[in-house]
């Protein structure tokens, strides 16, 4: 095969961002937290101790700047 792959990063990024809180969302809905809550603590702060450790969450959402969870929570709403 000699066919050239396109991949658009910036898409491929968003997915991993939105994956990444769907995973912290199950882990504090597992644990019995409002993750609602948590993550708009986390976002309008950037405190990451808003989030709680269950299951890594807190490592998990660390690994990712809140402006581009932002950007990809909003691009998703939009249907981007």
């Amino acid at each position: 095969m000699d066919r050239t792959s396109i991949f658009n990063v910036a898409a491929l990024r968003q997915e991993m961002i939105l994956l990444t809180i769907n995973e912290v969302i199950e882990s504090l809905d597992r644990k019995g937290y409002k993750a609602e809550n948590q993550l708009v603590g986390y976002l309008m702060t950037g405190d990451a101790t808003y989030i709680s450790t269950f299951e890594g969450a807190r490592d998990k959402v660390r690994t990712l700047k809140r402006e581009e969870v932002l950007l990809a929570l909003i691009n998703n709403y939009q249907g981007k």
